[in-house]
């Protein structure tokens, strides 16, 4: 790890768990959603990193975010939670917040110095009335595109740098009998895929003005009907056996040559990193349009609990999330990043390093929607945009009008 020794890893987790005995095998029941290969690599460092600090990991998988989040939810609620559980950075975990269900853990952010080692968006998404109240263990970015090298290779053609030039390169690709686009057909990945062209050809201050203020006027301008007009083009890039599917199985296509491109969050390269696959060699990434990462990720919270055993848990898993050695090594199986900008990821692969490089300037760091709309609105475009999508007689203007409709009535 280089310049991160024992003792500052140590000290940077937790100065009680480093200063008092710790309580041998505490048990913790871990609630998340990562249930691909990627992901199961990914979570399976933080369980043996626990495993190794002696504590007990039960895991409790659940597929689907909006599944486990709902399980968490109703275990909470029923007096019943786990020691653990995930969610996505960003206002997902208010409403337990508000009702005392959740345990701040400022003192340990403060103890770890997070706020000088983390994003500012990933700061704000987590911090509530002064207080850390979840752990954040990666930064995703969002919008990133996977592409496959020998298939742009064989067709004697250049990755596209804008969206423009990814309509004009699809049909190139389309007429050479490969699926231009691979996508995850359902409403979140058909969301994401807006989102993508929206940061990319509206740029960073559309995009906030669309997600975070509803701001109609924005929605009414040509800018934004240029991003609608674009998005409605980009149905002919996509293969008839799109709808319902996966997204790991939409990244799989790329994988296997079947596909070109594939729209994600860095997430997906946790499948090529599963297949065998190299960034730089047989797949590439980069970001179209203007360059501005979204950024998300997850976090994991620490339901409140009146058993010490719990207790002593979660304060051990605060600490082994945040060690740098297991942030260097779940990141890598994840796809993502490591949330504290201050770990050393010249042995990452080429598309985390080109991600390190682009979020070290804080003008390229743009909030994923669920950082900065509320999930009410975030579904209300989500239903505007797969009407959109899965509709090709309805025109730009009738999905604008749907976007406003959206603004003005989700809360």
């Amino acid at each position: 790890m280089g310049s991160f020794s024992r003792l500052s890893a140590c000290t940077f987790a937790f100065t009680l768990l480093c200063s008092t005995p710790v309580l041998a095998q505490e048990k913790a029941e871990v609630m998340h959603w990562w249930t691909s290969a990627g992901e199961s690599a990914a979570v399976k460092v933080f369980a043996d990193a626990y495993t190794k600090a002696g504590g007990t990991w039960v895991d409790n998988a659940i597929a689907g975010g909006v599944n486990a989040r709902a399980a968490t939810v109703n275990r909470m609620v029923g007096g019943n939670p786990p020691t653990m559980a995930q969610f996505n950075t960003g206002k997902q975990f208010d409403e337990l917040i508000e009702n005392g269900l959740l345990v701040d853990v400022e003192a340990i952010a403060q103890a770890g110095k997070w706020r000088e080692l983390m994003p500012k968006p990933i700061i704000e998404a987590t911090v509530r009335d002064g207080k850390f109240y979840a752990v954040p263990v990666n930064i995703h970015g969002q919008n990133w595109m996977f592409y496959n090298t020998k298939i742009f290779a064989d067709a004697g053609l250049e990755p596209p740098k804008t969206f423009p030039e990814l309509i004009e390169t699809g049909e190139k690709l389309k007429a050479k009998g490969v699926i231009p686009i691979a996508l995850g057909g359902q409403p979140t990945w058909e969301r994401n895929l807006f989102s993508a062209l929206l940061v990319g050809h509206g740029g960073a201050d559309l995009f906030r003005k669309i997600y975070g203020a509803r701001d109609v006027e924005a929605a009414k301008s040509d800018k934004f009907k240029e991003v609608a007009e674009l998005y409605g083009k980009m149905r002919g890039l996509v293969d008839p056996g799109s709808p319902g599917r996966n997204w790991n199985d939409a990244a799989s296509l790329v994988i296997t040559g079947k596909a070109a491109m594939h729209f994600n969050g860095d997430w997906a390269k946790g499948e090529f990193i599963a297949a065998g696959q190299t960034a730089g060699k047989e797949y590439g990434c980069t970001i179209v349009g203007e360059g501005k990462l979204v950024i998300g990720g997850d976090v994991f919270v620490f339901p409140v609990t009146k058993d010490a055993g719990a207790q002593a848990a979660q304060q051990k898993l605060a600490a082994v999330l945040l060690d740098p050695e297991t942030q260097l090594a779940f990141n890598k199986k994840k796809g993502s990043i490591p949330v504290r900008l201050d770990v050393d990821v010249s042995s990452m692969d080429a598309c985390a390093q080109k991600s390190h490089a682009v979020l070290k300037d804080p003008a390229n760091q743009v909030e994923a929607t669920e950082i900065i709309s509320t999930p009410n609105f975030t579904g209300a475009m989500q239903d505007a945009i797969t009407q959109y999508w899965n509709t090709s007689s309805m025109s730009a203007d009738a999905f604008v009008e749907k976007v406003v409709t959206a603004m003005r009535s989700a809360s």
